[in-house]
């Protein structure tokens, strides 16, 4: 005799297929968390990675910027020396200059003439003095135009002095200084 199933075999078989897809859909779903943690741990690794990075490059940034102040200050303190080098081969340089101008003023100076004060500055010299006679100066300020470092004497001011004699008189006198054209001339 045929057997005739008359059980309800289609919804057995909807429960089947319900069932495998929850199976399957289950397994999707933990696939997927799966997928997302570990894709989540890869970002993180390479955040973390850069991050080290980031921190390393700043490090030696600063490292850097360390060592650009110490050259700029280096730079600085060598140009401070260079000009103190500087003023002090000036110095040097003029040491002869000064000689020979004193020396000039020294033989310039005619008898009956003398000093009482000097002042230099600006490429002149003002000389104080007294002498016996008006002609002693005039025979000064043709002494001093004469020389190869004194030029253009100007007489500023002569007065009579009674404390030294009847003729003498005391006189003011700028002179320019003249330096020398070649280094042969010192």
């Amino acid at each position: 005799m045929p057997q005739i199933n008359l059980l309800p075999w289609r919804e057995e078989r909807r429960a089947e297929r319900k069932k495998e897809f929850l199976v399957a859909l289950l397994l999707v779903a933990l696939l997927a968390a799966f997928a997302l943690i570990v894709v989540d741990q890869v970002i993180n690794g390479e955040i973390n990675y850069q991050n080290r990075r980031n921190t390393y490059l700043q490090q030696n940034i600063a490292e850097l910027d360390a060592e650009v102040a110490e050259i700029r200050d280096l730079q600085r303190k060598r140009t401070e020396l260079l000009d103190r080098m500087r003023v002090i081969q000036e110095l040097q340089g003029n040491r002869p200059v000064i000689v020979r101008i004193m020396d000039q003023l020294v033989r310039t100076v005619p008898d009956g003439v003398f000093y009482t004060s000097l002042k230099s500055g600006e490429g002149k010299i003002t000389v104080e003095g007294v002498a016996e006679s008006n002609n002693r100066v005039s025979s000064l300020m043709r002494r001093m135009e004469g020389s190869d470092w004194l030029e253009n004497p100007n007489l500023d001011a002569v007065r009579a002095a009674p404390d030294f004699g009847d003729q003498a008189t005391t006189f003011n006198l700028s002179v320019s200084v003249q330096l020398p054209t070649q280094e042969g001339d010192l």
